[in-house]
């Protein structure tokens, strides 16, 4: 089942939004942790698994448009923001809004250096990955059955996997299989990605992974440190992937308690 968002704890309000092509449910080894000190609600994007449905026109504000709309449901004015991939770059979105008490993004989506096009190639990639993901959603569970096959699953991700618990991974599988990427990828293709970094007032975390196989580092970082966050705290964490929250979820929970409070 595909839900729109969990939302549980207690504390000051932060908001946790996920990378292209995931749901919610990919925070879900850090929710203890962070619900412990926080009224923590989880996004599912616009267009993903469980989300809502994206517009007949997907623009630059699709996704933060969703995001505020989800915001101001659960009564959150301004919230601290963490996000992976896709979802690191909507939360600075929203600080460049004034949404934002703080932002820990994680491997953040749109560093490539300005006027580098080699973006496009991932989104390729990415439109190829869901396309895989379709053909073997129907034997999800079996295909992740094993420890070969979970690590099969999780080798762009992760690095270290044999903590994931299967029905997650099966879960998240088969949320790639029905999101609705192709505008998503289409637009990011036509437009690339654009901040408006000066708005952006808040204290801003980013963390990398350097083994991240999707936005390797730093390569993919480099217009965030040059052009425009160079002064936020930059941490590296050796021998982590793409996604944090699943690769070492008790270190990503202290780097986003250690910076939002709780």
């Amino acid at each position: 089942m595909f839900t729109a968002s969990h939302r549980g704890g207690s504390g000051s309000p932060l908001v946790l939004l996920h990378g292209f092509l995931d749901t919610w449910r990919v925070w879900e080894l850090v929710l203890p942790a962070l619900e412990r000190g926080h009224d923590v609600l989880a996004v599912t994007l616009a267009g993903h698994a469980g989300g809502p449905p994206l517009p007949d026109r997907v623009d630059a504000a699709t996704l933060p448009d969703a995001v505020e709309r989800a915001m101001e449901e659960a009564g959150f004015p301004t919230a601290h923001l963490v996000g992976n991939s896709l979802g690191g770059f909507v939360a600075l979105q929203l600080a460049a809004r004034g949404r934002a008490r703080s932002v820990v993004a994680f491997a953040p989506a749109g560093g490539w250096p300005a006027g580098d096009v080699s973006y496009r190639g991932l989104l390729s990639s990415q439109g190829d990955l869901q396309r895989q993901a379709r053909s073997i959603a129907p034997h999800a569970r079996s295909l992740l059955s094993t420890p070969e096959g979970r690590r099969r699953a999780t080798a762009l991700l992760t690095e270290n996997h044999e903590h994931l618990p299967a029905e997650l991974l099966a879960h998240q599988l088969l949320g790639v299989a029905r999101c609705d990427a192709a505008p998503l990828l289409e637009f990011a293709a036509r437009e690339g990605y654009d901040l408006d970094a000066e708005r952006i007032t808040c204290p801003v975390r980013i963390a990398w992974g350097t083994e991240d196989r999707l936005l390797p580092w730093p390569a993919t970082a480099e217009r965030f440190r040059r052009d425009w966050l160079p002064h936020a705290d930059w941490i590296e964490l050796d021998g982590v992937g793409h996604c944090p929250q699943l690769d070492v979820p008790l270190e990503t929970a202290q780097l986003v308690l250690g910076f939002a409070g709780g």
